[in-house]
């Protein structure tokens, strides 16, 4: 006789389905002090940092950062990211009747415009700008909100930090004289004005358009070109009337002319440009829409044509295009054949974002992992029990640890500079951490930005693909189900552009070794006056609770003075790639030496330590600890999870 099978099997509406994980807010605010925000946070290396870099009493810094981790996990919000994901920009080039659209060719999601606005509102550009806030670091308060919120965004985040850098860079010429460009302080006071606003119906955002079909980063081969208008043509303008913008300032004197191959955030209200003048390669302003002419015609685009969208592996919610230039009129800023020198001001702070980003989307990703441990049951057992998995998981967020470091490190050299140390340095934890010298902290941030660019939008890349494995087959699908909470394929595409975007790393080591090299920077030793003398006296302090770390480090300096000093530059830009390697050990790894230091917590100390152990050049020896497997295990679940993780229960109640 057949055995008879008494399972009743699964189908559509029955038989076992996953429980959604409950993912947390990143940030909790302790304002009532009757708990760590390190124990309350979801990401604790994020606390830490802030804890580092925030004065101990700033409520109204922790609760906007509270309050936003919020609202990027609210459904709604959620919502509006896959309304941008799945409802694409698109490109409406002819009217009804077959003439160029010249009005508005680009159409933009509902959800990409809700979000960019949402990111106004909450200050994503704006707080680095408010100087009545002089306490703490305007810049660690903007790059946290940025942090928590930028899995959420729907990439708006672009223009924000192309808006930034143009803010960051117009400031330098808001009092600067008109000279031959009358008019020009009034179209820059208003323009400053606009980017930095928090109202979502004064705001704007900026372009940046650098890159042409020669080449990515080398602008030498720009051939778009600018030339002064004559009276003639000033005047015919005049008399049209098409020498306004579509805000009514006065347009430039200068016409440009070319092709770029790429333009993010082609939706924004100005840009900046490269063109070639008479002089050389020369910056420009251009506001994107001009008056047409005649009254009650709406404005039009200012001499550009959108000729086609970018197919990209991911940014699918972010508008880039190629565009053709023909009559553009534009404000020459700074020196004609300075434009290299006046965009370098953008390039810094769009750097910052480009590893800020990766690092808010490796959070999200890490998120989603822990989350996804404490539900997901497989062999009988949850994952968070899971020796093996717990293993891995913490070694990834070791590495997480560390960029997190590295980046507000970076962060908080660039508000240092912007603010007085005093007022918002002294005050904090990281008051041995940052130099009380404007001129060293700069050329510190001088040499961390294009290390901290370059390895931590490329660690991100690594770190997303091991959490969408975390997931499994989840993690490898385009899940916009649930708000795309569990979409990390679609963050893991967002993220890999960032190691391309502002310069590849090779780009960056270059730029490394022209810093090693730049006679100006720490007389002309800026490997041993300022990298040296910065890390030094604080491994010397914490030596004495982690000596065998500080030791390594202090190897490890040691060995990369000798190879900068010993080698000529073509020998250093051969090896480039290896030298950011030494920075980023002898930074990440004093600064997690520091921050373990500061309050002996015993997580910090051995995510300092396994990272240090896993960096350090091989040729450097390393004594390996003595622990037990059910040690090393207990580690790894507190270095994963937390010092006390929650139960999915109590989560559902956050």
């Amino acid at each position: 006789m057949a055995t008879v099978n008494s399972k009743k099997p699964s189908s559509s509406t029955d038989g076992f389905f996953q429980s959604l994980p409950l993912v947390p807010p990143a940030y909790t605010s302790n304002n009532d002090h009757t708990q760590s925000a390190q124990k309350l946070s979801d990401d604790t290396a994020l606390a830490r940092v802030l804890d580092l870099y925030l004065p101990q009493n700033c409520p109204s810094v922790t609760t906007s950062i509270h309050n936003l981790s919020r609202l990027a996990l609210d459904p709604k919000i959620l919502q509006l990211g896959v309304d941008a994901e799945v409802n694409q920009p698109t490109l409406r080039a002819l009217t009804t009747f077959g003439e160029e659209n010249r009005v508005d060719p680009l159409w933009v999601s509902e959800g990409w415009r809700k979000l960019k606005a949402i990111g106004q509102e909450e200050g994503l550009v704006a707080v680095a700008y408010e100087r009545e806030n002089e306490s703490w670091n305007r810049r660690v308060h903007q790059f946290a909100l940025n942090h928590v919120w930028t899995s959420s965004s729907a990439m708006t985040g672009c223009p924000a930090s192309m808006s930034d850098g143009a803010a960051k860079l117009l400031s330098a010429h808001l009092d600067r004289p008109d000279g031959d460009q009358p008019g020009r302080g009034e179209v820059l006071r208003e323009s400053h004005r606009r980017l930095v606003s928090r109202d979502p119906s004064v705001a704007w955002t900026s372009g940046q358009w650098m890159t042409e079909r020669r080449g990515g980063s080398d602008v030498r081969g720009t051939e778009t070109v600018a030339r002064r208008l004559s009276v003639e043509e000033l005047s015919t303008d005049s008399a049209q009337g098409r020498d306004r913008d579509a805000h009514g300032l006065p347009l430039g004197p200068w016409r440009v002319d070319g092709f770029k191959w790429f333009s993010s955030a082609t939706d924004s209200d100005m840009t900046l440009l490269l063109a070639q003048t008479g002089k050389g390669l020369s910056l420009f302003y251009v506001p994107m829409r001009r008056c047409a002419g005649d009254q009650g015609k709406a404005p039009e685009l200012n001499g550009i044509r959108i000729q086609r969208l970018k197919n990209k592996l991911g940014t699918k919610s972010l508008p880039t295009a190629e565009l053709e230039l023909k009559g553009v009129r534009g404000w020459l800023i700074g020196e004609e054949g300075k434009g290299v020198k006046e965009i370098a001001t953008v390039i810094n702070i769009t750097r910052l974002y480009t590893a800020g980003g990766s690092l808010g989307y490796w959070g999200r990703g890490l998120a989603l992992c822990r989350a996804y441990s404490r539900i997901r049951s497989t062999q009988g057992k949850l994952l968070q029990d899971n020796q093996l998995h717990v293993r891995w998981m913490a070694s990834e967020t070791v590495k997480y640890w560390a960029e997190m470091q590295l980046t507000f490190f970076a962060v908080s050299l660039q508000g240092t500079i912007e603010q007085d140390w005093g007022l918002m340095v002294q005050n904090t934890k990281a008051a041995k951490l940052i130099p009380s010298d404007a001129a060293t902290a700069a050329a510190l941030l001088r040499l961390v930005t294009p290390v901290m660019k370059g390895t931590v939008s490329v660690n991100a890349v690594h770190g997303l693909r091991s959490c969408m494995e975390c997931l499994g087959g989840v993690g490898y699908c385009e899940n916009n189900e649930d708000g795309g909470l569990l979409n990390i394929a679609r963050i893991f595409r967002d993220a890999a552009v960032n190691a391309i975007w502002e310069g590849t790393v090779n780009v960056m080591a270059e730029d490394v070794v022209r810093v090693i090299n730049d006679k100006r920077l720490g007389k002309g030793k800026i490997i041993e006056t300022v990298l040296g003398a910065w890390a030094r006296p604080i491994l010397a302090v914490c030596s004495q609770k982690l000596r065998e770390e500080s030791k390594i480090m202090e190897q490890c300096l040691d060995t990369f003075q000798s190879i900068t000093s010993r080698h000529t530059k073509e020998e250093l830009l051969y090896r480039g790639r290896e030298l950011m390697q030494y920075i980023e050990v002898v930074v990440c790894g004093t600064l997690l030496i520091y921050d373990a230091f500061s309050d002996d917590n015993r997580v910090a100390k051995e995510v300092a330590s396994r990272w240090i152990r896993g960096n350090t050049p091989s040729s450097i020896h390393i004594a390996l600890p003595a622990t037990t497997l059910s040690e090393e295990s207990a580690t790894d679940r507190r270095v994963f999870l937390g010092d006390t993780p929650l139960s999915h229960g109590e989560l559902s109640k956050l």
